[in-house]
């Protein structure tokens, strides 16, 4: 029901507003219907896996919508998480209405959820992290040239459960997703589900504002 009403508001959302420039405010609106399951400040919520999204970059956010809206991502029967997001991202009309909700999700302080895994060892993941830093940065801030997301104020279940969507080709399968086929190439380098755990251990040590990647500005 709630996913129901939601998509009525962000139909009309998306209709009310002429195309123009980036509008605050109108980011705002439409940020409404991503609150119910985000939160509204878009910390995420782990029970209805909804991941954090505040504080993301503006260029990520906006290229993962346009992969949700062009079917380059959520569209594998063993994602249905990917799947209520691309039908959700499907109903914004325009890329006008794109980089305004960008805009204001980037415009929201990062939250970093607390760990809620056990069982990893963030020593082993450390080592582990190394592949990682040529793309994602020493501290995990990520790298716009490459098209890679900041990772360190993500949260720990969704870290784990998108590399092993990766290494499954759940995702980075689609022609076109290069970027998630490099991440499916990495992730298919970890031997089993206790390296993604030691992996994501580490990473859940870093934290946003401690270091920068090159390429991330």
């Amino acid at each position: 029901m709630r996913l129901r009403v939601g998509l009525a508001l962000l139909i009309g959302l998306a209709f009310s507003q002429p195309s123009g420039a980036v509008d605050e405010a109108r980011g705002k609106q439409l940020f409404v219907v991503c609150s119910a399951c985000h939160g509204p400040d878009g910390s995420g919520n782990a029970q209805i896996g909804a991941p954090s999204i505040a504080g993301l970059d503006e260029w990520y956010i906006e290229r993962q919508l346009n992969k949700f809206r062009s079917g380059k991502r959520g569209n594998h029967f063993d994602d249905p998480n990917g799947e209520r997001m691309r039908a959700i991202a499907q109903t914004i009309s325009g890329e006008d209405s794109v980089r305004e909700l960008a805009a204001y999700i980037a415009y929201l302080p990062p939250v970093k959820p607390p760990p809620g895994l056990r069982g990893g060892d963030p020593e082993h993941g450390s080592n582990l992290f190394v592949a990682c830093v040529g793309c994602h940065g020493l501290n995990g801030d990520g790298n716009r040239n490459l098209a890679l997301p900041a990772i360190n104020h993500q949260a720990d279940w969704y870290l784990l459960t998108q590399l092993k969507h990766f290494k499954a080709g759940i995702r980075g399968g689609t022609p076109g997703d290069n970027a998630g086929a490099s991440m499916r190439a990495m992730a298919q380098t970890l031997a089993d589900d206790q390296a993604m755990l030691d992996l994501v251990a580490y990473i859940t040590t870093l934290s946003p504002g401690q270091g920068a990647s090159s390429g991330n500005q």
